[in-house]
């Protein structure tokens, strides 16, 4: 039987001061994302991973167990894969191993628990699927058609298409995914704890990254997205 654990990670140092618990229904932002993983069956576990007492306290109340994260672990320059390596270190002591990992950001409620579970399958199903992860398909800004500054001051192609014809019709292009940053999915095994190195800029994903297409993602940055988060709640009909 895998260990299936969740945990959910937010930092008190942001833009917008203490958006990770600011009100969204009534409710902390956090406590969708926390609710969402907490009402799937699969998971045995659920801790918080946060240098803010406000976030580790809010998400108490969900029930989950506290990880009070290192300052230097939560600064806007530190590196989500670190606080996620001593928050495992942390489980460890608790005697909890997960092989399973869902790593939540406190900061998006755009989660929905059928979203969870189908990650987990995925990786349940078979054992060389690093992680799963929502996606957004994205074809009007595909990285084929976007540009990158010289430093001469004029536009260039990211890649070195070596020939190739690139039609400039975007449904002649091969599918671009973007990840969405509300949970992720890990098999620990596969990904974070593997030798091989994992495919940039997230590396602790690992290399068999499995897609879970969904229409809408965001993350809260403005107290707009906090409104967007209150209409899409609605609008899913989605409620713990």
């Amino acid at each position: 039987m895998k260990k299936i654990v969740a945990l959910l990670t937010g930092r008190g140092n942001n833009t917008l001061k203490d958006k990770n618990v600011l009100p969204v229904l009534g409710k902390p932002l956090l406590y969708y994302p926390a609710m969402a993983a907490k009402s799937c069956t699969l998971i045995t576990d659920f801790y918080v991973s946060s240098d803010d007492d406000k976030i580790l306290n809010a998400a108490a109340e969900c029930g989950y167990k506290k990880i009070k994260r290192p300052a230097e672990l939560a600064l806007p320059t530190s590196q989500h894969v670190d606080a996620i390596t001593h928050a495992l270190n942390v489980m460890r002591e608790d005697g909890v191993e997960p092989d399973i990992l869902v790593v939540l950001l406190a900061n998006s409620g755009i989660v929905k628990t059928e979203w969870i579970e189908e990650s987990i399958q995925y990786i349940l199903k078979d054992e060389n699927v690093s992680a799963a992860v929502p996606v957004l398909l994205e074809m009007d800004n595909h990285p084929y058609r976007s540009k990158r500054l010289r430093e001469d001051g004029c536009l260039d192609t990211w890649f070195d298409f070596k020939g190739q014809h690139i039609s400039t019709n975007r449904q002649d292009l091969p599918m671009n995914f973007v990840l969405c940053h509300n949970f992720w999915t890990l098999n620990l095994s596969e990904s974070l704890y593997s030798d091989v190195p994992g495919q940039l800029p997230w590396t602790f994903m690992g290399n068999n990254i499995k897609p879970i297409v969904v229409k809408e993602s965001f993350d809260v940055h403005d107290e707009d997205d906090i409104r967007k988060t209150e209409k899409w709640l609605i609008a899913e009909g989605i409620k713990y």
